[in-house]
């Protein structure tokens, strides 16, 4: 008898050990959105910046249009390369240094005083962070089970919008009391001090401290990449292994898809704070406070189709469904930014950003498509490949829309192209992509 009451008071005790796992996995995607957040603002201070470097630098909306683009132009082409390093070398080195080199580019931008300094800065700025997106995409794959892989996809993009909102009428205020030069100034500093968070905290699952096994089984039973370290010494890196990731149509659909996502993206992050204070005519600190609510609109977005894109996979729908439906409704959201040519009201034309922008962050989940379907080999040079065909938008967007604009001395007909573009996504997500899948390599050896 005594046996078993000491059996029955010892059991609960050994059920409670056994069940409970550890939580390291968010502590891994709190990094990721803070990182996330610096990113995005050290690459959108100037469009804050942008409305006052023109007049103390007398440079006209195409010339400005350059200067906005040019961080596009070495992010964008950077993006395999960045993709290849982080397969290799892991994303704590690589994406650690990535933090530093364009916290420093950043820094250095609160110093420049000609077209040609801003002009070389934004170029390194772009080559610098291009690691960061494929190392977004690299972690979560390794640290996330399938079944929660859309959300943190979703919160982790949540950063950009969130910080931006949370950071753009700090901006304008810094703006408007110490001039554009401490707009970068500030944010490089942060940026730095990141640096030193992020060596200090991440690990990969299999090298981690804290991870207890019940988490790393739950995790690695659930598709994570647990193991992704032997999976790379296993196999060796070839700039042959790019043919890959374009023989598949549901890659190139990805691809298309992806650059038309971006230009609604870019608009916001370019010229929609000149668009505010020039074709609506809002003070800096106006534009600041009101400008800030479609950054929040599109926060909401991102976590609302990453939630809803991962309980349609836990309710048993196809990932075909689940992580698709998001998308093209986002997408076909985000045409209605065209809207605002219609009106006048301020109050309408910020509602009708929000709701274009909205949309758009729901569509933004689209990295975990490359999670589920790139080779598990090459999830950060898919990663790569794919943040390519992005910010490809990046470099596109502001030109175009600082030509329209200079040519017409109106917003309206970017307007038009940011709409048009956006529907071209939609309909590559419905008609050219085919099942989400993880491709497997097969002939990597011939």
């Amino acid at each position: 008898m005594s046996y078993q009451l000491e059996t029955q008071k010892e059991r609960p005790i050994q059920q409670v050990k056994r069940k409970k796992r550890s939580r390291v996995r968010f502590t891994i995607l709190a990094l990721l959105f803070v990182g996330t957040a610096i990113n995005y603002l050290d690459r959108t201070n100037m469009a804050v910046a942008a409305s006052s470097i023109q007049d103390d630098l007398e440079l006209n909306a195409a010339t400005m249009g350059l200067i906005l683009s040019a961080f596009g132009w070495t992010y964008a082409f950077m993006q395999i390369p960045g993709g290849w390093f982080i397969d290799r070398f892991g994303p704590r080195l690589i994406y650690g240094l990535s933090l530093i080199l364009f916290s420093c580019f950043t820094l250095a931008q609160g110093f420049a005083k000609n077209f040609g300094t801003l002009f070389g800065l934004r170029l390194g700025l772009g080559l610098s962070e291009s690691p960061a997106f494929p190392a977004n995409s690299r972690v979560v794959a390794s640290w996330f089970p399938q079944r929660e892989r859309a959300l943190a996809t979703g919160v982790y993009t949540a950063g950009e919008y969130v910080g931006l909102a949370l950071a753009t009428p700090f901006l304008f205020w810094l703006l408007s009391s110490f001039g554009w030069h401490s707009i970068f100034i500030v944010t490089g500093v942060i940026g730095l001090l990141f640096a030193i968070v992020w060596f200090k905290v991440y690990r990969e699952p299999s090298q981690s401290r804290r991870i207890n096994e019940e988490e790393l089984k739950y995790i690695e039973e659930g598709g994570a990449l647990v193991k992704i370290e032997k999976d790379k010494e296993s196999h060796k890196m070839k700039w042959s292994d790019i043919q890959h990731l374009f023989k598949y149509r549901q890659f190139i659909g990805m691809y298309l898809g992806q650059f038309s996502i971006a230009s609604t993206l870019y608009f916001f992050l370019t010229w929609f704070p000149t668009y505010l204070t020039q074709e609506k005519g809002m003070t800096f600190l106006k534009a600041g406070f009101m400008g800030s609510f479609p950054y929040i609109a599109a926060g909401i977005g991102v976590l609302l189709g990453g939630y809803w894109s991962d309980k349609m996979v836990k309710r048993g729908l196809s990932l075909n469904i689940a992580r698709k439906t998001p998308v093209i409704i986002g997408l076909l959201g985000s045409c209605s930014i065209v809207l605002a040519n219609y009106t006048e009201s301020i109050g309408l034309v910020i509602t009708i950003m929000s709701i274009a922008f909205f949309a758009q962050g729901m569509s933004n989940i689209t990295w975990t498509l490359v999670s589920d379907m790139a080779p598990k080999e090459l999830v950060g040079l898919a990663g790569g490949v794919f943040n390519f065909a992005a910010n490809l938008a990046a470099i596109v967007t502001p030109i175009v829309i600082g030509v329209i604009v200079s040519k017409t001395a109106s917003f309206n007909g970017a307007l038009i192209f940011v709409s048009a573009v956006a529907l071209v996504g939609a309909l590559s997500y419905i008609f050219i992509i085919g099942d989400v899948k993880r491709v497997e390599i097969v002939d990597n050896k011939k």
